[in-house]
C-alpha cells in the first residue's frame, strides 16, 4: 500500500499547507477520495464556530472499519494487524492478522446485534489493554454502536457517573485485569458502579485472570459463550460475513469522557468521517509510516491516544500496532526495549512522564538490547522537557530517529501542531509546526491576536484556531451547550484550546501548559474541581483548592490545600484517608501528590478563591504574589506560605 498523500520534503508540507488553509474543501475531499465510500458526500465542509456546527463530508456513508479492516483483505489478508505483548512476559505473544481480526470483529457486531445492541446505542467498554478490548471498539463501530472506553483505573463513581451522562445500556468487561504486579477487579468495579442504575440491560464479561466473579442471571454474560454462538453466525464454509452498518460520515462514532473545569466529566463526541480522514493522514505523515513496519504506541485504549494511534489511525492505514498489556517498568525499568528488540519495533510513540521516569533508572536496564530497529521516535500527552528529550535521542534513537513532539486533544481526535519525522525541522522541546489544516493563532486576555513580541523575542498568548480541521469535537454528549461555552465562547470565532503557547521567528509553537483551571498529571487532563469535589466528599474535610505545580515526573502534580475539622489529630493519617476518598470517587490516577492543611484560603470579599496565589506558592514563589489587598483576610497567605510542603 502506497499513501499518495504522503508528504515527502519540506517543500511538499508548505504547499500542502498552504493549499490546505486556501482551499480547505478541494484538499481534504482529495485526500478523502482515498477511502472506502458507500456513497460520496454531498458537500466537504460546512461550519460556524457560533453555534457552533461543523460537518466533515456530509452526506456521504461509509463505516469505518470497512476501512480499517475489509479494504486490506484482498492483499494484506495473512498480514499482522495487532501483535499484542502481555503484561507477563513468559505468556504467549498474540499476533492477530488482517483476517483474524476480521473475523472477531464480526463475531462480536454479531455477538452485540444478538443482545440487542442497535446503530446509535451506547456501549460501555471497561477492559484490560487485551486485543479483545480493540475487537469491542471495532465491533460496536461495524454496527453504528457509539463506544464509550473508560480507562481501568478510575473508580466505580467515575464509571457510574460516564454510564449515566452516556445513558448506556451495554457494557464489555473482564473478570479482571493485569497492570504490572497489581490484578485489578474490572467485573467487581463495574457491579460496584451498577447499584442503583436502571438503564444497562446485559454485562458481557470476557475471562482474563480467571478472578472469582458475580454474575447476575438475566444481565451478566460470559464473552467465551457469546463469540462461540456468534462464530456459527458468522462463518460459513470458511467464508467469514456481518454486513457493516453504513454510517453518515456526521453520524457519532465514540464518546470519550475528559475531566472539565467543573466537577462533572464532558462527553467529548468524535464523528465517523473526519476523525477516519484526520487520524490517517496525521499517522501517515507525522510518523512517515512505510509499510511493514511495527508501530509500538505504549497508551492505553481507554485514552484518546491509543483510539487514534493504536486503533483507528494504524489500522485505516494498513498497519502492524503494537498493543502492550503492562508498564514500563515491570518487571523491571527495561521492559520498553525489551519489546522494541524482541518485536524490532519501527516507531516508538510514548509520553514524556514515562521517558522521565526511565531516565531516573539509569542506563543500566539498557545493556544488551538492541533497538537497532527504531527508526522514529515520538512524545504525546504534554510539553517534553529538552532534558528528556536529549536522553531519548541520544540513549534510545542513538541520534539516528527523528523525534516527533506531538500536541493535540481528546477534543482534537488527532495531532494538530507536530514535526513529521524527517521531513520538517525539530525544536527540543517545541511542537513546532502545524499539519495542514490546522490555522493556530495566539490571543491575549481580551481575544486579540499577539503581535508583540516579548523580551526573549517570541510571541506569547493563549493558544486558539481559527478554522475547524475533520477531526474536531463535533459536541459533548447531550449537553451541547456546555460545548460552546468550553471551547467556543471565551473567544468569538475560534476554538479555544486551554494551552498557552510561544511562538518563534521561524513559526514554531511551544505549547507552555493550561491556562485554565485543567491539570496535566502524566499527560492525563484532570480537573481541578473535579478533584476538588472529591476531597470535599471526606466527612473531616470542610473546604479545598487544588492547583497543579511542577512535578519532576509527572509534569505537572496536584497539590491539595485543605480546611480541615474532624477528629484525626494524625496529619499523616488524615492525608492517607484523604487520599483513599479520592481514590474510590475517582480513581488512583486523581490523587494528589501533597496536601497542605490549611485554616483559611485566600478569598476575595466576593468568596473567589484566589488560585493564582495558592499556585504561585505551590510552584515556590513565595516573593512576588501580586496584590493580596483585596482579600478578605490577607493574613491567611502568610500562614499558608509557612507551611508549604
Amino acid at each position: 500500500m502506497s499513501y499518495k498523500y504522503q508528504i515527502k520534503s519540506y517543500k511538499e508540507y508548505k504547499e500542502a499547507y498552504q493549499k490546505s488553509v486556501e482551499d480547505p474543501e478541494g484538499f481534504w475531499g482529495e485526500i478523502a477520495e482515498n477511502f472506502q465510500w458507500r456513497k460520496k458526500w454531498d458537500k466537504v465542509l460546512n461550519w460556524n464556530f457560533k453555534e457552533p456546527k461543523v460537518e466533515w463530508f456530509a452526506g456521504g456513508k461509509l463505516n469505518i472499519t470497512e476501512n480499517c479492516i475489509d479494504r486490506h483483505l484482498p492483499a494484506m489478508a495473512d498480514k499482522p494487524a495487532i501483535i499484542w505483548e502481555p503484561n507477563n512476559s513468559e505468556e504467549r505473544v498474540r499476533v492477530v492478522t488482517y483476517a483474524r481480526l476480521h473475523k472477531r470483529v464480526c463475531q462480536v457486531a454479531q455477538m452485540l446485534k444478538n443482545n440487542g445492541v442497535k446503530k446509535g446505542d451506547r456501549v460501555c467498554i471497561y477492559m484490560g489493554m487485551i486485543p479483545e478490548l480493540a475487537y469491542a471498539v471495532l465491533g460496536c463501530a461495524r454496527i453504528g454502536a457509539v463506544h464509550s472506553v473508560i480507562f481501568g483505573g478510575f473508580s466505580a463513581q467515575s464509571i457510574a457517573d460516564r454510564l449515566e451522562d452516556a445513558g448506556a445500556e451495554f457494557i464489555i468487561t473482564c473478570d479482571g485485569a493485569y497492570r504490572g504486579a497489581k490484578d485489578i477487579p474490572l467485573k467487581a468495579v463495574i457491579d460496584d458502579a451498577l447499584i442503583g442504575n436502571k438503564t444497562i440491560k446485559k454485562v458481557i464479561v470476557y475471562t482474563r485472570t480467571r478472578i472469582p466473579v458475580s454474575m447476575l442471571k438475566g444481565r451478566d454474560l460470559w464473552w467465551e459463550d457469546e463469540m462461540e454462538y456468534a462464530e456459527q453466525q458468522v462463518e460459513k464454509d470458511g467464508v467469514v460475513k456481518f454486513d457493516a452498518e453504513a454510517m453518515d460520515a456526521e453520524d457519532p462514532l465514540f464518546i470519550l469522557y475528559t475531566s472539565g473545569s467543573t466537577g462533572k466529566p464532558k462527553g467529548v463526541v468524535h464523528t465517523c468521517g473526519g476523525y477516519m480522514v484526520w487520524t490517517n493522514y496525521t499517522f501517515v505523515n507525522v510518523f512517515q509510516y512505510q509499510p511493514g513496519q511495527v508501530h509500538f504506541c505504549t497508551a492505553d485504549i481507554g485514552w484518546i491516544t491509543g483510539h487514534s494511534y493504536i486503533v483507528y489511525g494504524p489500522l485505516s492505514a494498513g498497519a502492524t500496532s503494537l498493543m502492550f498489556e503492562g508498564i514500563p517498568t515491570w518487571p523491571d525499568a527495561g521492559r520498553f526495549w525489551d519489546i522494541v528488540d524482541k518485536h524490532k519495533v519501527d516507531i516508538l510513540y510514548t509520553a514524556p512522564t514515562a521517558i522521565r521516569s526511565l531516565m531516573s533508572f539509569g542506563l543500566e536496564p539498557l545493556k544488551g538490547k538492541d533497538l537497532s530497529s527504531l527508526k522514529i521516535l515520538g512524545t504525546v500527552g504534554e510539553p517534553i522537557n529538552e532534558e528528556a528529550w536529549h536522553w531519548y535521542d541520544e540513549h534510545i534513537g542513538k541520534k539516528q530517529c527523528p523525534i516527533v513532539d506531538t500536541w493535540w486533544q481528546t477534543e482534537t481526535g488527532g495531532v494538530l501542531i507536530s514535526n513529521l519525522a524527517g521531513i520538517t525541522p525539530a525544536k527540543p522541546g517545541w511542537a513546532t509546526l502545524p499539519l495542514p489544516g490546522v490555522q493556530p493563532v495566539l490571543v491575549d486576555e481580551n481575544g486579540k491576536e499577539v503581535t508583540q513580541k516579548d523580551e526573549q523575542g517570541v510571541l506569547k498568548g493563549n493558544l486558539c484556531i481559527k478554522a475547524p480541521w475533520p477531526s474536531i469535537l463535533r459536541t459533548t454528549y447531550g449537553d451541547h451547550e456546555r460545548c460552546r461555552t468550553n471551547y467556543f465562547a471565551t473567544y468569538e470565532n475560534l476554538y479555544f484550546t486551554g494551552d498557552g503557547a510561544l511562538k518563534d521567528d521561524e513559526g514554531f509553537y511551544r505549547i507552555t501548559g493550561r491556562v485554565d483551571d485543567v491539570l496535566n498529571v502524566s499527560g492525563h487532563r484532570i480537573g481541578t474541581a473535579e478533584v476538588e469535589n472529591a476531597i470535599n466528599m471526606h466527612a473531616g474535610v470542610v473546604e479545598s483548592a487544588v492547583v497543579g505545580y511542577p512535578h519532576d515526573v509527572k509534569g505537572q502534580g496536584i497539590y491539595a490545600y485543605v480546611i480541615y475539622s474532624g477528629h484525626h489529630g494524625d496529619e499523616d493519617m488524615r492525608r492517607k484517608d484523604i487520599l483513599q476518598t479520592v481514590t474510590r470517587v475517582i480513581g488512583p490516577i486523581a490523587k494528589p501528590d501533597k496536601i497542605q492543611f490549611v485554616s483559611g484560603l485566600p478569598k476575595t470579599r466576593s468568596g473567589k478563591i484566589m488560585r493564582r496565589i495558592l499556585r504561585k506558592i505551590a510552584e515556590g514563589e513565595t516573593g512576588n504574589l501580586g496584590d493580596t489587598s483585596t482579600l478578605l483576610d490577607p493574613n491567611v497567605v502568610d500562614e499558608i506560605k509557612t507551611g508549604r510542603m
